[in-house]
């Protein structure tokens, strides 16, 4: 088993569940600190990515875990390539295109491997209540926030434009954050905005409350286009009453959120998160309820190459 690896930065995470640390400079009674690379704090990756941090400081008494804010998941890949961060969450997109060397990823990362399964995202697509706009190919010379560079949303965002006949050239992108396109809506600064997040999402339900924007559907044929391109997208619904306004089922795409990190990372790391996020869902859910979408039976789908020993552990339940 690999030595445990010190990260360079460390954010002590903001939510309930968060140990209190002191000393976290260097090795503290022999203690090894490890980070969790998470996205802004408008999501779900970044409360969900604290309590995991919380909770595994307690069940690994050799270690000491952050989560840190991120500009999400292409900057966690990245990091952890890097060797900056020692797991990190990630769309499957992103892991895949990483994997192989595609899209944002000028070289493959060979070493990346997959730990868990988390949420699915789903692609909430916001205009204001009064747009013209019935489906992304009406975005034509808009001004659209595509999500933060270097953001699995971005990655989404321009996928979705391309399935609908459109690119960048097309429209006026915006790079914003959730929380900045929920407010650049309300302000009538942008004209439509995507997201990659999963239901319900804090700066949705913000804009759905606060500033009149409706949710437009992805028609099922858009999605698979999409998969022919893309095969880790999927068809799913944002269901009636997930925000206000939101009377039926709105078809859109999804893909899987992952927990991720490089083969070096020691196995017992990865045995406690999975042990976490099979046993411990009760107080994940208490932090989000995304958690009770967590599906540990799809860790044989990942998209990219299992760390060995989230394979072992996959195994290991299967023959129970």
């Amino acid at each position: 088993m690999n030595a445990p690896r010190l990260t360079r930065t460390l954010a002590p995470a903001l939510t309930a569940l968060t140990l209190t640390l002191t000393g976290c400079g260097g090795g503290e009674g022999g203690l090894a600190f490890l980070s969790i690379g998470t996205a802004g704090t408008g999501g779900i990756y970044y409360p969900l990515g604290g309590a995991l941090a919380s909770r595994l400081s307690l069940a690994d008494s050799a270690r000491r875990y952050t989560a840190e804010v991120s500009g999400g998941s292409v900057e966690n890949v990245n990091r952890l390539a890097a060797g900056q961060i020692d797991l990190g969450f990630t769309l499957a997109v992103t892991a895949y295109q990483a994997y192989h060397g595609e899209g944002d990823f000028s070289a493959p990362v060979p070493q990346l491997r997959a730990v868990a399964p988390l949420y699915p995202n789903l692609a909430h697509i916001l205009v204001p209540r009064g747009s013209r706009a019935a489906s992304v190919a009406d975005f034509r010379g808009l001004r659209v926030s595509v999500g933060a560079a270097g953001s699995g949303t971005e990655q989404m965002a321009r996928h979705i434009l391309e399935a609908h006949g459109l690119t960048y050239d097309d429209i006026e992108p915006r790079y914003l954050s959730f929380n900045e396109s929920a407010s650049a809506l309300r302000d009538g600064a942008i004209d439509a905005a995507i997201f990659s997040v999963g239901y319900p999402a804090a700066a949705v339900l913000e804009a759905t409350t606060t500033a009149g924007v409706r949710l437009l559907p992805v028609a099922p044929e858009v999605t698979e286009r999409l998969r022919a391109e893309h095969p880790y997208y999927a068809r799913g619904e944002i269901p009636a009453g997930a925000y206000r306004g939101v009377d039926a089922p709105v078809p859109t795409v999804v893909v899987l959120n992952w927990i991720v990190a490089t083969e070096s990372l020691p196995d017992d790391v990865v045995t406690a998160l999975l042990n976490i996020l099979d046993r411990e869902r009760v107080a994940l859910e208490q932090v989000h309820e995304m958690a009770r979408q967590i599906d540990l039976t799809r860790l044989p789908d990942a998209p990219i190459p299992l760390h060995p020993a989230a394979q072992a552990w996959w195994e290991a339940r299967a023959a129970r």
